[in-house]
């Protein structure tokens, strides 16, 4: 019995290194028929002395293996695209960009005419290739209410706009579809909100001074790494957040199917590429549930906040792409130097700061060194990475911060950190 299962992880192994060396060909066919063939081979010598039935024993474990193996080459999610339904609050609309993204757009008008702000205000969700949350839709709302005529869009490949080729999901291309999104929209420059990942979009288009010159103001909620120098930043994070501490998410995981387990394990790993030939694009976006997330939820609320997170999302309208949003961190991640191009940045900006970021905060403040526009920094005591939550009263501080800078008035929170307070900031590990 040892020496069976001792063979059965042995040509699992086989397995595994053979999805890596193959790159996942034909969903995984192409290992597990190596597998199989190493397997037999192996049998057939291993039975080479024996007579009879025998001779059939050492095949036993082969073919527990190729079982088990097999697993992982049957898809249980459709390989085809399945668009989330429509939400019932708001239309959506389908845009195709000069880009020729073809984008899911969102539009909140101001609730009270009569307050209508004259620039509109376009909000970039994180992700990198994630569906807007039903609580972003509902911060979005508060937004309108006070005046703002808020358009969002779900980046290509996120949510309910069209997939790219693999290939096609840059860090450049996101640059190029907020500045071609705002020149559809037709009417001159707009502010941006960008959140986490929509944040790093925010920061290169500042850079860039072909879409930057779309840009009114810009406000930089939470960034990621906004370049390879960057990523490679090691610091320390915020305050505790709940990671850990929350309770386990409810709901069905794809990780729980070996297929899956196995495809986003190897490509989280860098031992598949986002394009690999295990599973397609739609079919992991498909699999892909919130309940996958796990910890990156919790990792956004506080710690004091650990057993009340709330339901960011329906089952319905969750929709993230791994491999996509895999494929564009690393080209932030292979993109040299921003600071000489974002030192020259002449947009107004704003950056938002959480007290229990899950950033690294050598992320946020590389941002606030190197872009002379930056006006104000707000730290925001008392929530985490997700600046509005629900929450309290989260929501309201939020837009209030946010709300202040766009109409240039007085901010509701102190400037704080200045550029010459970030190595105390940094000291304070605050």
């Amino acid at each position: 019995m040892l020496l069976a299962l001792t063979a059965v992880v042995t040509l699992a192994v086989v397995f595994l290194a053979s999805l890596v060396l193959t790159n996942g060909a034909d969903s995984g066919l192409a290992a597990w028929l190596a597998t199989l063939g190493a397997g037999s081979a192996a049998a057939l010598w291993r039975g080479r002395s024996r007579t009879g039935a025998a001779r059939l024993v050492p095949f036993v474990p082969v073919i527990l293996a190729a079982a088990l193996t097999a697993s992982v080459c049957v898809p249980t999610a459709p390989t085809a695209r399945r668009y989330p339904p429509g939400l019932p609050f708001v239309a959506t609309q389908h845009w195709r960009l000069d880009t020729g993204s073809r984008v899911a757009v969102y539009h909140y008008p101001p609730a009270n005419p009569g307050t209508r702000h004259r620039i509109p205000l376009v909000y970039l969700n994180g992700g990198p290739v994630r569906g807007i949350s039903v609580l972003d839709h509902r911060f979005l709302q508060l937004l309108a209410r006070q005046g703002y005529d808020v358009y969002a869009y779900e980046q290509a490949g996120g949510g309910r706009s069209d997939l790219l080729p693999m290939d096609q999901y840059t860090i450049s291309r996101s640059v190029r579809d907020l500045g071609a999104f705002i020149h559809h929209l037709g009417q001159g420059k707009a502010d941006v909100l960008g959140f986490s990942s929509g944040a790093v979009v925010l920061t290169r288009a500042l850079a860039d001074p072909s879409v930057a010159a779309h840009l009114h103001r810009a406000v930089i909620a939470e960034p990621g790494p906004m370049d390879g120098p960057t990523a490679r930043i090691g610091g320390h994070r915020g305050r505790p957040s709940a990671r850990g501490l929350a309770p386990a998410m409810a709901g069905p995981r794809s990780t729980h199917v070996p297929r899956y387990a196995v495809a986003f394990g190897l490509m989280r790993l860098g031992l598949l590429t986002p394009d690999t030939g295990l599973i397609g694009q739609a079919e992991g976006d498909n699999a892909f549930t919130a309940a996958d997330l796990g910890g990156d939820t919790a990792s956004a609320y506080c710690a004091r906040d650990a057993h009340r997170i709330p339901s960011e999302d329906t089952a319905q309208n969750f929709s993230f792409s791994p491999a996509a949003s895999l494929r564009i961190q690393q080209t932030v991640q292979d993109a040299p130097s921003l600071a000489p191009r974002l030192r020259r940045s002449k947009t107004p900006a704003m950056l938002m700061i959480a007290e229990c970021s899950s950033q690294v905060r050598q992320w946020e403040t590389a941002v606030l060194a190197d872009d002379p526009a930056i006006e104000r920094a707000q730290y925001m005591p008392g929530v985490g990475h997700h600046l509005w939550n629900g929450l309290d009263d989260n929501n309201d501080r939020a837009a209030a911060v946010i709300t202040a800078f766009l109409q240039a008035e007085p901010a509701p929170l102190p400037n704080y950190p200045t550029r010459d307070e970030i190595p105390a900031f940094l000291h304070d590990h605050k």
